[in-house]
């Protein structure tokens, strides 16, 4: 099973405004729809959606359900039940996420799409991440939810696999994660 991290930030590092907002990814292209910039294609290879509570909750306020076809599973230790139309869909998770990934892996998926910060940070915590990818955007917030925030065992060293740029000066990029102590 491998655990990825797909994700659009700002050219200073920023997944979303303080209050959450996305707007300005959309201004950054001059208008263009980024978010698919590579997405839709890596959404084809993902059996399952991690996310924490808060990125569920920005989910289910978007017009569109964007996980249409993967298992869901939200890392939450308030939230009790999935909405009833997603129930066959989402899972409520709220042990480990090593508990988690065997749980995963038993169940033979294939590809976790970790979405949002907190389930990122969580799996580069316990070592389970696979490979990143990053679309940065061409616009600086000053201030906003960093994608990588909180502390880590030890430096994370990662190996470039490729780097594309887009005409509006979107710039996507794929690291292998290193986990030998050398």
């Amino acid at each position: 099973m491998e655990n990825s991290i797909f994700a659009v930030v700002s050219l200073d590092g920023f997944i979303t405004r303080l209050d959450g907002q996305l707007d300005w990814r959309v201004r950054a292209g001059n208008g263009s729809d980024n978010d698919t910039f590579g997405r839709t294609e890596f959404l084809k290879s993902v059996s399952t959606v991690v996310m924490g509570r808060r990125t569920f909750l920005k989910c289910l306020a978007e017009t569109q359900w964007p996980y249409p076809h993967q298992r869901v599973v939200v890392l939450t230790k308030t939230l009790k039940e999935a909405p009833k139309h997603l129930a066959e869909q989402v899972q409520l998770f709220d042990g480990s996420v090593e508990d988690l990934a065997i749980e995963l892996d038993a169940d033979g998926e294939s590809r976790v799409f970790l979405d949002g910060g907190k389930a990122a940070q969580q799996f580069l915590q316990a070592g389970l991440v696979d490979d990143i990818t990053i679309m940065t955007a061409p616009v600086l917030l000053g201030e906003g939810m960093p994608l990588f925030a909180g502390p880590l065992k030890k430096d994370m060293y990662l190996s470039h696999v490729e780097t594309q740029a887009y005409d509006n000066g979107f710039v996507q990029t794929t690291y292998l994660c290193n986990y030998s102590d050398e």
